[in-house]
């Protein structure tokens, strides 16, 4: 199996909703819908384009690489807000991955979903990305335990994308948010809660 040197993957925790607004929910996401919501969309050259910001971009660029090699609970607090700062303007996607009841073994109805998204981050069109996966529990427990539950499904996904699809260890970055972000803020407990986010954290910008 091909190993993916040049891909850098963030990862942070448990069901994924595309920003698109499509849903998915019920329903294994395909690699190819995956691709399509991860892939930086084409930006088009013209007088009404803002200037590009390039000492913000390589800010962001360097704190994007200080994350690779980074163990799950090594993050601040502070990072772990700053990552979801940088990731609410990026490509993204929620899938929905169920995980065993108090536990972070995938559930069986999930393993496909996994798998696909395996299959979509090792498409040669997102070589050179960074992505977050992120992890969000419901606010069913404390506070504490919702953040090492969702870190630890965090790192669960992370073993998988490596020793099913070769994607390098040193590339994968897990990070867990508990219960602090919430997709329904007005319904907390809402099982919907739970997600597992990915995010293409690339800083480059392609022109058409």
């Amino acid at each position: 199996m091909t190993r993916l040197n040049g891909l850098s993957i963030v990862t942070i925790g448990a069901t994924l909703s595309m920003t698109a607004g499509l849903a998915f929910a019920g329903d294994t996401v395909s690699a190819d819908q995956i691709l399509g919501a991860l892939k930086p969309k084409p930006v088009t050259r013209g007088l009404s384009t803002a200037p590009v910001d390039t000492a913000a971009q390589a800010k962001e660029t360097s704190f994007v690489a200080t994350l690779r090699n980074r163990k799950t609970r090594s993050l601040s607090l502070g990072e772990r807000e700053e990552i979801a700062e940088i990731a609410a303007t990026k490509p993204k996607i929620d899938l929905e991955i169920h995980f065993d009841y108090n536990s972070a073994d995938i559930a069986k109805d999930s393993v496909s979903s996994v798998q696909e998204l395996g299959k979509a981050l090792s498409n040669a069109s997102l070589k050179g990305s960074t992505f977050v996966v992120a992890g969000h529990t419901d606010a069913t427990g404390g506070e504490s335990y919702n953040q090492d539950l969702s870190e630890r499904r965090a790192d669960t996904i992370k073993k998988y994308l490596t020793d099913k699809y070769g994607i390098v260890g040193a590339n994968l970055v897990t990070v867990g948010y508990g219960k602090t972000k919430p997709k329904d803020p007005n319904a907390p407990l809402d099982p919907v809660n739970r997600r597992v986010q990915v995010v293409n954290m690339d800083t480059k910008t392609a022109s058409q």
